[in-house]
This record gives structure tokens, C-alpha cells and sequence, in this order.
């Protein structure tokens, strides 16, 4: 059996596996990743539940998730570091948008610093959860690779699992088919796999894309050779200062801590407004994203054609970057923008539709991402399989039909962490309701055939791509897009209140598929 001693804060849960001996170990909690979401988990289970036991379970050798998969040059958070931190863990640099290896950093300290590190099996990659009613416990298969190349299994049980696996697939990547593409005689990346031996200096480079990564990307590699953006439509780019200047105001009339708060909370804010006068008044949000492009750029510039998309701000994602840094780039000639399709590839690069062509060496496709939950992972309810995808949201953090389960994500439109880590308290006041009331399962039970729609209310390819669970359009099926609202949902609202079903009972479950 485990021997299992109570965390407290910065100390450690001992624990000994059985797997090592060909058993099954049982855990109250099996958490599932080891990044932001992860570490959330982890902290807020041993802050209000000392005597649960739990495991985090994660595919990759190190803390980190996105952080840790994302090496490409000059990555860096998309939003600001002060919303994005753990609010257990305020985050005391300078920066505005931090790098990721900083970032990678600081979650790997934070692990250590609450004994989190200790809870975490690393190198297990989960691909099979199957639940039983009758037991009232989900039963977790992960398979290990050995450092010879071979695989081994383990397996976990438990009461309750919080999935903190992020919203896509870290192991694929999405390229779209271009015509011609096998003859091309340079070499060919894609920055969710960005190899270490790459040498791009003094080289021409291609970036496919018009997201985040690709404005991440081109100024990073301009500082050493000449980037062309290639993008088939342009996407909204915001400049943020860096280091803001408020902070820095704040910080000289205020003791750290409370300016500190008072800066997070004006981020917050502000995220919040952007947000709401985009739908309100997209013509104002435009006008202000254009009148600081221009700054950088000077009114020469077509920044029409490049940098203003037809659709209004936040219909898709906008981009964020520090003291207009690809500006900068293109400005100073080590960049330039291509706004046109892709023709074909050829030997020596990329001709568009217009007939320009686009010499390179290198080509990186930074064309998205798939997401999904839990790719690669089979779900089983009392034995019959289940597509999460095919799921509805209840409260943006547990799923209809299915019992003892949680889904911790991010926000699309804000910091990823503001979400993840008030799901994480909530699923802890589900437990503790739980345990107080002497159940033994709880389950979101869809009671109406309302209209659905797509979880994030975005335009963009990877969402209409998605395989992900769906919302209704009211509470509480409903999937907020903002901080405030899931604060009073998640953190204020009863845990009893609306479609939950709590049961002591064995019965087998049907999962009714959203559409």
C-alpha cells in the first residue's frame, strides 16, 4: 500500500509506488499535466484539503506544459505576466511579457517551493481512463518509455480526476497541404517541434503565419538574419510597453505587495475592458490598434493591407508584443510582410498567388495548432468508450454525463491562469461538498436540448477545426469569457446550484452527446 504524510506549505507527500511492484496505487486525486493548470491544482488541493492524497501524472521529463514543449526563438508569454502568475506566487520582475524560458523557471521554482514536485510521476503518458459506477472510481492506465526505447505500464486509481492537459494536441501540429512543398530544397520547421541544431543566421527565412507565434517568431530571428511574414490574411497587433510604465509609478509610491495587487488588478481590468469595447465599439478598438501600428511604421507604410483585418477585434485572437518589437523589425528593413496566398512551393522557396516569389532557406510553418481534449487518451464510462468532444461544458470546468471529472483550461481572450486556477478552487468546493455530504459521485446532467455552440466564440481556424466540448447558451452551461463573471460562478455561487447530480449510488451512466 502507499504511505501518504499530509502536505503543508513547502513541505513533501511521501509516497511509495506500487507500480514499481506490478500493483495498482489509489489516490483520492489523479491530476493530469504538470503545467500552469497542473500546478494550480496541486496548490489548491493541498491548501484546503491536507489529508487528500493526489498525483499529477505528466507525459513530458519536466514541469511546464506549453513552457516546457515551446523552444522556439524568442517565445514569450501573450499577455501580461502579472495576470498570468500564480496568485499564491506573485511574480516580482520587471517584464510585462516574460520569456519563456523565465516562465519555465518560475513554475519549476513554484513546484518545488509548495512540494508539489514531489506528487509528480514524470513520463507517463496516460491512455486510458475508464470509470465504474458500481466502484465509484476511475481506473488510469499510463504507459511509460523506458531510456532504451521500450514502454512499461502503470496504473493509478482514484476517486476524482482533474484533467489540466491544456486545450491541444502537444505531441501533433497542424500544416495545411501546399502544393509542391516536397520540392523544396531548404529545410522545413514547425515551431511546436523547433529542432536545436537550427542555424538560422545570415539565412533567408520564411514565417507562415499571421498568429502569435509568428509575431513571437520574426522579430526574434531578425535579429541575426532577414524574415519574411507570409500571411494568407492579417491578424490585429497590439504594442505594449515594456516595462509599463504604471508599474513603475505604482512601485515608488507603494509598498511591493500592494502595488503589486493594484497592478494585477488594473490588468485585469483593462483585459476586461478591451474585450467588451471590442464587441461595443469595435470601430474605437480598431482606430487605437492602427494609431500605434503607425507610430512604429509611419504613415508610408500599407498598414491596411497588413495589419488590419476585416473582421473586428477579438472575433479572433489578438496579438500582443512588447515596445512595437516587429514593428521595429520591419521598420529597420530586417523584416517584411507578405499578405498573399501560397501558389506553390518550388526549389527555391515560396511563389504566391499574386506570381511574387519568395526565396529561402528556411521555411517555418507557424500555421497553428490542433486543438482537443486529451488526444491520444481513451475515456470509458462503465465500459462503453466516450468522445469528451462530444460533451457540454457546466461552468467551463466539469462535463455533462460525466461523473467525478474535471476539465481545467484557460482563457482565449485573457490570461490562461485567471481561469485555470479559479476552476481549480471550485473543483476543491466540489470535493468538499462531496466529503461533507457523504457522496461518492458527482455528475453535470443536461435537463434540456438548447442550442449549442463551440466553447470559445472565436473565428479563428484552429476553433473551427476543434475537437473540444461544446456550451449552451445559458447559465449554467454557459462558457464566460471574462474573470469577474467566472469569479462569482465558480468561487460564490453554491456548489448544489443547478444541473448537478449527486448520488451515492451505482447506477450506469449514458452520455448524451451535445450538438
Amino acid at each position: 500500500m502507499q504511505t501518504y504524510t499530509p502536505a503543508r506549505k513547502g513541505t513533501v507527500m511521501n509516497l511509495k509506488s506500487e507500480n514499481d511492484l506490478g500493483g495498482t496505487e489509489h489516490f483520492d486525486v489523479v491530476v493530469i499535466g504538470a503545467g500552469i493548470s497542473g500546478i494550480c491544482a496541486g496548490y489548491r488541493l493541498q491548501e484546503r484539503r491536507r489529508k487528500t492524497s493526489y498525483v499529477i501524472l505528466e507525459k513530458r521529463q519536466a514541469v511546464g506544459g506549453t513552457w516546457d514543449l515551446f523552444r522556439f526563438p524568442g517565445v514569450r508569454a501573450d499577455s501580461d505576466i502579472q495576470t498570468m502568475e500564480f496568485p499564491f506566487r506573485p511574480w516580482y520582475g520587471a517584464e510585462t511579457l516574460a520569456p519563456g524560458p523565465a516562465i519555465r523557471g518560475y513554475m519549476s521554482e513554484t513546484a518545488k517551493m509548495y512540494g508539489i514536485e514531489d506528487q509528480i510521476r514524470f513520463g507517463h503518458r496516460v491512455v486510458r481512463a475508464s470509470w465504474s459506477s458500481e466502484l465509484s472510481r476511475w481506473t488510469v492506465e499510463t504507459e511509460i518509455a523506458e531510456p532504451d526505447g521500450t514502454t512499461r505500464t502503470a496504473t493509478f486509481s482514484c476517486r476524482y480526476i482533474v484533467s489540466c492537459a491544456g486545450y491541444y494536441d502537444g505531441d501533433g501540429s497542424y500544416t495545411p497541404e501546399f502544393a509542391g512543398i516536397e520540392r523544396f530544397g531548404g529545410r522545413i520547421v514547425h515551431p511546436q517541434h523547433w529542432p536545436e541544431d537550427l542555424d538560422y543566421a545570415g539565412k533567408r527565412v520564411v514565417v507562415i503565419g499571421s498568429g502569435a507565434t509568428a509575431m513571437t517568431l520574426v522579430p526574434a530571428m531578425a535579429r541575426t538574419a532577414h524574415v519574411t511574414m507570409l500571411q494568407r490574411s492579417p491578424s490585429y497587433v497590439m504594442s505594449f510597453d515594456d516595462p509599463d510604465g504604471f508599474r513603475a509609478r505604482m512601485a515608488k509610491l507603494l509598498p511591493q505587495p500592494v502595488a503589486h495587487r493594484v497592478v494585477r488588478w488594473r490588468n485585469i481590468a483593462f483585459q476586461i475592458y478591451v474585450l467588451y469595447m471590442s464587441v461595443l465599439a469595435p470601430k474605437l478598438v480598431k482606430s487605437m490598434i492602427r494609431k500605434k501600428a503607425v507610430e512604429y511604421l509611419g504613415e508610408d507604410y500599407d498598414v491596411d493591407t497588413h495589419f488590419g483585418p476585416r473582421y473586428n477585434p477579438w472575433d479572433q485572437r489578438l496579438c500582443a508584443i512588447p515596445d512595437g518589437d516587429l514593428f521595429v523589425a520591419i521598420a529597420e528593413k530586417r523584416a517584411d510582410v507578405v499578405t498573399d496566398k501560397i501558389a506553390t512551393f518550388n526549389e527555391e522557396g515560396i511563389e504566391t498567388e499574386s506570381g511574387q516569389q519568395l526565396s529561402a532557406d528556411i521555411v517555418v510553418t507557424a500555421t497553428g495548432f490542433d486543438m482537443r481534449i486529451l488526444p491520444r487518451t481513451e475515456v470509458l464510462i462503465d465500459g462503453e468508450s466516450v468522445d469528451l468532444a462530444d460533451t457540454l461544458y457546466y461552468k467551463g470546468v466539469l462535463l455533462s454525463d460525466i461523473p467525478n471529472f474535471a476539465h481545467v483550461t484557460g482563457y482565449p481572450q485573457q490570461s490562461y491562469t485567471l481561469k485555470a486556477d479559479i476552476s481549480c478552487r471550485y473543483v476543491v468546493r466540489v470535493l468538499d461538498h462531496l466529503d461533507e455530504n457523504g457522496y461518492t459521485q458527482v455528475t453535470p446532467v443536461r435537463t434540456d436540448n438548447g442550442p449549442t455552440r463551440p466553447s470559445w466564440l472565436l473565428s479563428s481556424g484552429y476553433i473551427q477545426r476543434a475537437k473540444f466540448p461544446r456550451q449552451g447558451t445559458k447559465r449554467p452551461w454557459k462558457v464566460y469569457r471574462n474573470f469577474l463573471a467566472d469569479s462569482i460562478a465558480l468561487t460564490l455561487r453554491p456548489v448544489t446550484e443547478g444541473s448537478l447530480e449527486f448520488s451515492r449510488g451505482s447506477a450506469k451512466r449514458k452520455v448524451a452527446k451535445a450538438s
